[in-house]
């Protein structure tokens, strides 16, 4: 298989998780989280207090879930089973008129035959036309 359609399948497969994390019924489930954060996740929110995985496990689920739309994703191969997933997110949260837009980047790292988010960021962001496709 060339490079090209390998980095397109990965991209795709990083994508996909990314997405996932999103969906409620995996946001709902200390499980589904467990299984696609690593233990030594790290997440920088916009607030800049870091949390790591036991925060997000206890968080993440009592959260109520905004409406979420990804963009212009762009993925970069950091090192071995290690890639860096950036992307143009913005968030409607439930009950609020306003949109938070933001430049948000993830690393996921290969370990034991999967892909679990290592680190996550999210910085605000000037807005941005938002594609609906």
């Amino acid at each position: 298989m060339c490079y090209t359609k390998k980095m397109k399948m990965l991209k795709e497969k990083i994508i996909e998780l990314e997405l996932s994390l999103l969906k409620p019924e995996i946001r709902s489930s200390t499980q589904e989280l467990n299984r696609l954060l690593a233990d030594d996740f790290l997440e920088i929110p916009s607030t800049g207090t870091p949390y790591n995985k036991s925060h997000a496990l206890n968080r993440i689920p009592s959260e109520e879930i905004p409406e979420f739309t990804l963009q212009d994703y762009q993925l970069r191969v950091l090192g071995k089973n290690l890639v860096q997933l950036i992307y143009k997110a913005s968030i409607k949260r439930q009950n609020q008129d306003v949109i938070d837009y933001s430049l948000r980047n993830s690393i996921w790292k290969l370990i034991e035959e999967k892909w679990q988010m290592l680190f996550h960021q999210g910085t605000q962001c000037q807005p941005f036309v938002v594609n609906n496709n």
